[in-house]
């Protein structure tokens, strides 16, 4: 029976950058093949309040996406759900329809996301395929059980199904994307998004991606993702991040993306993230001839030693090896570094500082502190040092530091880090890196914005002691 369906984006998380909100996009895709009719509704964006799209509308479902839990930083650790039961709860005030809630973040708490807000369903994983079988369960009587990945309540306690690790061969069409939404991220930063595969079978300790995507790698075939790539060209967007946990999982998945949109002739700059890892000098020049602009490291350590501790599987040697290759092919980059993790020490943080000198080139984004999530192997590992207690509410955040460091000593070591080198950004953003990404957003500059921030550093040294 086909169905009438309000989907709302809840993400209120605008740093780096304002997303646009691409799960939707997913469901609307899988929805509407189901014959289901579809509005959205953007807290972001705020094209249209929440009566006046009820109203409007009148939908028979209700489905909610939280994207993001917290920002995952140590000192600010500002939290993104707190709007959801009061949104929900408005709701119930001007609707009787079933209220869904999905999403990544969402995903890595579901019980505690139902019983907060009190949604009547809620779907983790992978949604398509789970909101399409509960809608369908709904209309027709079928058995709740049997719906990949739904939360529901059941004899009084909430249960959670396991979720489904389809194939990913569903096309995104114009209508998946809404022209004001998209046009409202457009305004905002020129760039969209779009996502080449799900799942992640490495063993990066502390990750969630394995627990919201499962740890198949699902890629979806090359020829649909440049037909993507060239639909966003045509809406208007000038440069796009691929939203992967990690775009090179597979070196022939990554080479038949590169030569689908080279096929193409796109003229579309791009970003991603990667594993510094089997990057070679002929993948990274065809990835740069395809449009690659910018790329983000998943790098975490540049300490041998800490790595291991991280489960990160690879060494600095690779890093380092890739970054040549990143800066030959004349791609931007930066590393991403988590200090004081599982293995770190003061000696090590001073290592893995050593060796960063070594790399001619890319910026160095440094946290402190790991954000533990359960099901994860740092929540084992926390509950075994007697960090935290296995029956933690952790929802709120709650970080994990190496024993015998604090945040006080490890923030003010990686700040000596960044005075003597001004690759190294670390903490919050500051009030002069602030204005500057709103003059060059002004002046069109698109992508990742690091790189400009390392020359204020060189400029103005002293911005490189944000907290």
């Amino acid at each position: 029976m086909a169905r009438r369906i309000l989907l709302i984006s809840a993400n209120c998380c605008t740093i780096p950058e304002p997303v646009f909100p691409l799960g939707l996009a997913h469901l609307s895709a899988a929805l509407r093949q189901a014959g289901h009719e579809i509005a959205w509704l953007d807290v972001l964006a705020g094209l249209e309040p929440l009566g006046e799209a009820l109203n409007t509308w009148r939908p028979d479902f209700i489905g909610i996406s939280l994207r993001n839990i917290d920002d995952v930083l140590i000192r600010k650790q500002e939290t993104f759900f707190g709007g959801l039961a009061p949104l929900v709860a408005t709701l119930r005030q001007q609707t009787r329809c079933p209220i869904i809630l999905g999403g990544s973040g969402f995903s890595i708490f579901p019980e505690q996301l139902l019983r907060l807000t009190g949604a009547d369903y809620g779907v983790c994983g992978q949604g398509e395929a789970g909101l399409v079988a509960l809608l369908a369960a709904l209309d027709n009587g079928g058995d709740l059980a049997r719906v990949p990945g739904l939360v529901f309540r059941r004899d009084g306690a909430i249960r959670v199904n396991p979720p489904s690790a389809g194939a990913l061969e569903t096309e995104l069409t114009p209508a998946d994307r809404p022209a004001p939404i998209t046009a409202h991220y457009l305004g905002a930063s020129g760039m969209l998004n779009l996502q080449t595969q799900r799942g992640c079978g490495f063993r990066c300790g502390y990750c969630t991606y394995p627990l919201i995507e499962g740890r198949q790698h699902r890629r979806r075939p090359p020829e649909l993702v440049a037909a993507e790539f060239e639909q966003l060209q045509r809406a208007g967007a000038r440069y796009v991040f691929i939203v992967d946990s990690v775009f090179n999982s597979c070196a022939r998945h990554v080479t038949e993306v590169c030569e689908a949109i080279l096929r193409r002739k796109l003229k579309l700059s791009w970003g991603c993230f990667l594993r510094p890892q089997g990057l070679t000098a002929e993948l990274m020049k065809l990835m740069a001839q395809a449009g690659l602009a910018h790329i983000e490291f998943g790098s975490d350590s540049f300490c041998d030693e800490v790595l291991a501790a991280y489960q990160k599987d690879f060494t600095f040697d690779d890093i380092l090896q890739a970054s040549e290759a990143a800066r030959r092919a004349e791609v931007d980059f930066c590393h991403f570094l988590i200090s004081g993790g599982p293995g770190e020490t003061r000696k090590t943080l001073w290592t893995g500082f050593r060796n960063s000198q070594r790399l001619t080139a890319g910026a160095f984004m440094a946290v402190v502190g790991m954000r533990v999530y359960p099901g994860t192997a740092l929540f084992e590992r926390a509950v075994q040092e007697g960090q935290i207690r296995r029956d933690a509410e952790l929802l709120a955040p709650t970080y994990y530091l190496a024993p015998g460091l604090t945040p006080e000593a490890v923030f003010a070591q990686v700040r000596r880090f960044a005075r003597l080198s001004p690759n190294w950004i670390v903490g919050d953003p500051t009030p002069a890196y602030s204005s500057l990404v709103n003059r060059l957003r002004r002046r069109g500059v698109l992508g990742p914005l690091w790189a400009y921030f390392v020359m204020l550093q060189r400029i103005q040294p002293r911005t490189n002691t944000a907290t």
